[in-house]
Formats: structure tokens, C-alpha cells, sequence
């Protein structure tokens, strides 16, 4: 998925919520006002209620509601609404107002809010939504005595007005506060932004060369794993920038000499007129070709480790099975040397690696056994397991390598004194190339001298498999 701005986002994220909020808020604030209203209006209506119920009284033996007109007008202003009243007697009977008033629901309890018999409750009058106050009132004199209803109902007009007022009041508020906190929110997100975008800015003025480190103190916190990543990631390169350059370097100074020596004998057989001198000459190439091919060869594979370690699948293979299939290839050169090759195996040794890296590993060990092994010597080969691992040792009876180069024969190109007068032709990669492989499978390898003080031992040892 696509990330887009971050400044949107935590825009998003904390003004959306913020506006749901502030919503709900706005709404309960409205309830509550609306509740407000409809006490104080309630109190006016039962007020005039109340005022009717004065006027309320028993004579001759009749109920009777002395109800002017000026009272009712005088009603009206005080609930800013339109009035309806109806007086019922004794008996239920209607004594004064408009008869077709709607009754008293009885779901409708008494009102706790006031000391006084009292129900409240909406209805519609005339098409018209109203509110109603229900009022028990006591009436007595001499010969009788019972309770009187009176009822009184204003519309909604100025109940809704005021609704309105407060509607509007409070999402003005709450929009200039929305407004207000968007502002801060906005501006906060942008300050707190700007390191990045100095970042951004420090990256893009960077030469194409620079890879050195990026300063952590620029940004925050929380920031700083990336950038330590990103400095990390740039020390990488250079290491792989600096290997690259180090690689081309070794390579165009190795290769540049066969080349030359190549040049060299062409134009001495062009010259040539002796058809047995030019036949030496043309046999010269042909080995300063098998000789520069060798390297080439030695080169790309030191490259291909070196570079594509990273992307190795790593199989369960047999290092038993491996390593006699090399030794079954290498052979032909051990018999025409009269080398004794042999192979000591402890049963089925399984390691995880890569097939080709492997293979490269034990034959670059065996070949070089092999190769600097005088006519008649003996090379074995010891596949094993043990507690360290899996084992694999190479034991030569040849010139060996002094303690003291035993560790710098890694280098790439470096040859031993020993092993120059052995093979002047050799290229000094095969044991770099078998340090890379090593590596790469976290295994170790060590030189140490052969038997009787004679040879070289070549010990690898793969680390243990849960």
C-alpha cells in the first residue's frame, strides 16, 4: 500500500476525531440546554396554572372558573405562546375552556420538581404540537368538597425559538473552537515536521559521492532508528563501493601482466620464421592463456561470493557425498602425479549450505593439495562430526606454508614463498575464495602443519545443527 503525506495523516488523525468529539459534545450540550428550557418554561406554565386555579371555586353547589379574558391575555404574555386552558369539575365534567383539550395520559407521572400535584406532558392540539400542564386542585366550602383538574397548554413557538438560539449558539462555538484547535493542530504538526523536511533538504544537497554519516541530532527521537539505519545502509555501500574499487584494482594489476606477456609472444611468432620456434612460441600462449583464464576465472568467482552471499539459498546437502564426488573428479591429475588421494569418511555428515559455494570450497582445497603435492606424496581427505560440528580436513605431504604466513595466505594474491616455488603459476585467490565460502556459511577454517611436521592441514569445521 502507498503511504501518502504524513502531515495529512496526523491532520486526519487528529482532527477527524476531534470533530466527532466536539459533535457529540455540541449535541449534549444541546440536550442539556433544551432540558434547561423546558424547566423554565415549565415553571412559567405551571405558574399559570396556578393562577387559574385561584380562580377556581365552589358556588351554590357548583364548580365555577371566574376566567376573563385579560387573564388569559396576560397568560399569553407571560408564556410568549398561544394559551389553551380547560377546568373539569368534581364529577369530570367540563366547567370552563376548550373541552376538546387532550386528557392527561396515565403513563404520565407526577413531576417530583415541584411542591405541587402536577404532570406534564406533550400533545397535539389543533394540528399543533403543545405542552400541557395537568394541575389536581382542591376546591371546598361548607356543603362539598372534592379536586378540580385544571389544565393549560401553551404551543411550542417560543420553545422552539429558543431551541433554535441555542442550536446555533452552541455549533457557532463549537465551529470557532474546531477552527481554532485546526489552526494550532496544523501549525504543531508543521513545527513538529521540520526537522524532517531539514533532513530531506541535507539529503538532497549531498554529493553523489558522500556516504558518510548522517547526524542523529537533527531529527528526534523517535526518529533517530532510521537514521541510524539510513547510516548504516550508507556504511554498506562504502564497504561495498571501497571492495568494488579494491576488486577492479587487483584484478586490471593481475591481469594486466599475462596480458602483456600475452602481447609480447605474439609479436615474437609474427616475427618468427622457424616453424619449431614459432610452434614453442605458439605453446607458450596457449599456457599464458590457460594461466590468464585460470585467473579470470578465480577473479569471477571471487566476485560472485563476494557480492551474491546475501542472496545463497541454503539446502541441507551431504558433505560426505560432496567431498568424494570431488575427489572422484580431481582423480586424473592425483593418478598422473602418483598421489595416494584418499578418503576417510564417519558416516553420513549433513550440513546446510549452498551446493555451488561448497563444491568451490572442497575443490579449491583438494586442487591446491593436489597441485602442491610432490609425484608420490599422499593427500587425505577426513569427512566427520564431532561436538564442535561438522568436520572436513585436508592433510598434504606437501612444502607447506610457514607459521608465520599461515594467516596472511587469506589475502587476495598473496602467495607463500613455499608454494611460489611449488606452482610460480598459481594466482594466490583459491584460499580467498575459501575464506569467502566459509564466511558466508559461518563456519571457520585453520592451517595448522601436517603430520610429522610435514604438509599442511586444512581444518573447516560447520557449526552444530540444533
Amino acid at each position: 500500500m502507498r503511504l501518502g503525506s504524513l502531515r495529512n495523516q496526523l491532520l486526519r488523525w487528529l482532527i477527524v476525531p476531534l470533530v466527532i468529539m466536539v459533535a457529540i459534545n455540541a449535541v449534549s450540550l444541546y440536550r442539556d440546554a433544551l432540558d434547561a428550557a423546558d424547566v423554565a418554561y415549565d415553571r412559567s406554565l405551571l405558574a399559570s396554572t396556578r393562577a387559574l386555579a385561584e380562580r377556581v371555586s365552589i358556588r351554590d353547589g357548583h364548580v365555577v372558573a371566574d376566567v376573563p379574558y385579560v387573564a388569559l391575555d396576560s397568560f399569553e404574555t407571560d408564556t410568549l405562546g398561544r394559551i389553551f386552558y380547560k377546568v373539569t369539575g368534581l364529577r369530570g365534567e367540563t366547567i370552563s375552556g376548550f373541552d376538546d383539550l387532550p386528557p392527561v395520559p396515565a403513563s404520565v407521572k407526577r413531576s417530583e420538581a415541584y411542591p405541587a400535584l402536577v404532570r406534564f406532558y406533550h400533545a397535539e392540539y389543533n394540528g399543533e404540537p403543545v405542552r400541557i400542564a395537568a394541575l389536581l386542585q382542591p376546591v371546598y366550602d361548607d356543603s362539598m368538597r372534592g379536586i378540580a383538574l385544571i389544565q393549560v397548554g401553551e404551543t411550542l413557538d417560543a420553545r422552539r425559538g429558543l431551541s433554535r438560539k441555542i442550536l446555533i449558539s452552541t455549533l457557532s462555538r463549537q465551529a470557532i473552537l474546531i477552527l481554532a484547535v485546526a489552526s494550532l493542530v496544523w501549525f504543531a504538526v508543521k513545527l513538529v515536521l521540520r526537522p524532517l523536511m531539514q533532513l530531506k533538504t541535507v539529503v538532497e544537497e549531498r554529493s553523489v559521492h558522500d556516504l558518510s554519516e548522517i547526524d542523529q541530532a537533527l531529527v528526534h527521537r523517535e526518529v533517530r532508528p532510521l537514521v541510524g539505519a539510513m547510516n548504516g545502509t550508507m556504511a554498506r555501500m562504502q564497504n561495498l563501493i571501497a571492495s568494488q574499487r579494491r576488486f577492479i584494482a587487483d584484478a586490471s594489476h593481475q591481469l594486466r601482466t599475462p596480458l602483456t606477456v600475452l602481447k609480447t609472444q605474439a609479436e615474437l611468432a609474427l616475427r618468427a620464421n622457424d616453424p619449431d620456434a614459432m610452434r614453442a612460441i605458439v605453446m607458450s600462449i596457449a599456457h599464458t592463456t590457460d594461466t590468464t583464464v585460470h585467473l579470470a576465472n578465480r577473479l569471477l568467482t571471487l566476485a560472485r561470493i563476494e557480492h551474491g552471499s546475501e542472496a545463497a539459498a541454503m539446502t541441507p546437502l551431504s558433505l560426505t557425498k560432496l567431498v568424494r564426488d570431488v575427489a572422484l573428479e580431481l582423480a586424473v591429475p592425483a593418478v598422473q602425479k602418483r598421489i595416494d588421494l584418499a578418503l576417510e569418511a564417519v558416516g553420513d555428515v549433513v550440513v546446510p549450505g549452498q551446493p555451488l559455494m561448497l563444491h568451490e570450497l572442497v575443490a579449491n582445497l583438494v586442487d591446491n593439495a593436489i597441485r602442491y603435492t610432490p609425484a608420490g606424496g599422499a593427500v587425505l581427505l577426513r569427512v566427520h562430526a564431532d561436538a564442535d560440528g561438522a568436520v572436513f580436513e585436508v592433510r598434504d605431504s606437501g612444502p607447506g606454508i610457514a607459521p608465520a604466513e599461515q594467516d596472511k595466505v587469506f589475502t587476495p594474491f598473496y602467495r607463500a614463498g613455499a608454494t611460489m616455488e611449488a606452482n610460480p603459476s598459481g594466482t594466490g585467490l583459491g584460499l580467498t575464495i575459501v575464506r569467502d565460502i566459509v564466511a558466508v556459511h559461518g563456519a571457520t577454517i585453520a592451517l595448522a602443519t601436517g603430520d610429522d611436521g610435514a604438509g599442511l592441514a586444512v581444518r573447516v569445521v560447520f557449526p552444530a545443527q540444533a
